[in-house]
């Protein structure tokens, strides 16, 4: 901690730039947690660095990828729980640069809150940290901003970037896919980070009961429902790709099924969903329920249990499931691909 940087006035106006020494002294604990080989810096330089070990590969291409965790985090601010949406907007990030096949290698993460609370900020650094690990990732940076009179005192903002690389030769872009080939569900862990705005008009959780047991879900509240973190797939995809040719990868995120699975199948050809096969969870009986959504709404807002969707051949589905079943994913089939001029049917 720098114990000679003070300025009264710049408290006066509302930023304590003391609190923001104090906050990456409780962050260095978790960082430290993340560090991989490439890392060249310590946490506090003006830059990140990581050096790049490319052994094996002929063409490395870098990968990057940059999200938030979106109006998710009104949840935690009124549940006042915030150790967790760091792991959203890791995952929101690491789980696009996969889609390609790269392998997450570093993140750095941007803060900006109306107050500086050294130990909030910490609580979410913990969650930053937390799926760093999850991701293979090193956290090599990032910001605190404190922006009084900008966000609310008890209010922040949360957005990351991740870098990753793939070798040429090896990038995910659906070139293989074809007729015949399956399609296999990654199931996700609830609502992940998207489609807050309609979640939140739906339970109205500004004014309603938010903490209190659900029968519906298990006992759960809605608010811990809801603030469940996002799944990283980092590591079952990268296991599976080691194993599996891969033809194309889709992160389920805004606009469910069907804006994301089309993003990774080529021309000429579409997705057939089985709609009995798709393994929804309980929150989303519920959304629909209390919301009046029709399904057709549901399934083009949100995720409806599967986080990530993988496609290849028919004759790989076996052990691809087993691959990912060995690494934690109760993975299974939804459908296949064929010959049409509709991206998508769920039928």
């Amino acid at each position: 901690m720098n114990n000679k940087s003070k300025s009264d006035s710049y408290a006066a106006a509302g930023v304590d730039i003391t609190a923001g020494y104090k906050a990456v002294e409780l962050m260095k604990k978790h960082i430290a947690k993340t560090v991989t080989p490439g890392v060249c810096s310590a946490v506090g330089g003006f830059g990140g660095l990581f050096e790049l070990d490319l052994t094996g590969m002929t063409r490395p291409v870098l990968v990057s990828g940059t999200d938030g965790v979106g109006t998710k985090l009104k949840l935690a601010f009124l549940m006042d729980k915030h150790d967790t949406v760091g792991i959203d907007c890791v995952a929101m990030c690491v789980n696009d640069v996969i889609c390609v096949g790269a392998k997450p290698l570093f993140f750095l993460d941007y803060i900006a809150c109306g107050k500086n609370v050294p130990e909030r900020i910490a609580d979410i650094v913990k969650g930053v940290c937390e799926g760093c690990v999850q991701s293979g990732a090193a956290l090599i940076g990032g910001e605190t901003a404190e922006m009084p009179g900008f966000y609310p005192v008890d209010e922040y903002d949360l957005a990351g970037y991740c870098t990753g690389v793939v070798d040429k030769d090896k990038i995910i872009d659906n070139s293989a896919m074809g007729e015949g080939d399956v399609i296999i569900a990654l199931p996700s862990s609830g609502v992940h980070s998207n489609g807050f705005s309609l979640v939140r008009k739906v339970f109205d959780v500004e004014n309603a009961d938010i903490k209190s047991p659900v029968e519906e879900l298990g006992g759960k509240s809605v608010g811990e429902a809801l603030l469940t973190p996002t799944k990283i797939y980092v590591k079952p995809v990268l296991a599976l790709l080691g194993e599996v040719k891969v033809k194309g990868v889709s992160h389920i995120t805004g606009g469910g099924f069907y804006e994301n699975i089309p993003r990774s199948i080529p021309d000429g050809f579409g997705a057939l969903v089985k709609r009995s096969a798709v393994r929804v969870l309980p929150i989303f009986d519920l959304i629909a329920k209390k919301g009046g959504i029709s399904e057709r709404d549901m399934f083009n807002t949100f995720n409806m249990g599967v986080g990530m969707c993988v496609v290849v051949a028919k004759e790989d589905g076996t052990r691809a499931l087993e691959i990912l079943k060995e690494n934690g994913e109760d993975a299974y089939i939804i459908g296949e691909i064929v010959r049409s001029d509709e991206k998508i049917t769920i039928c």
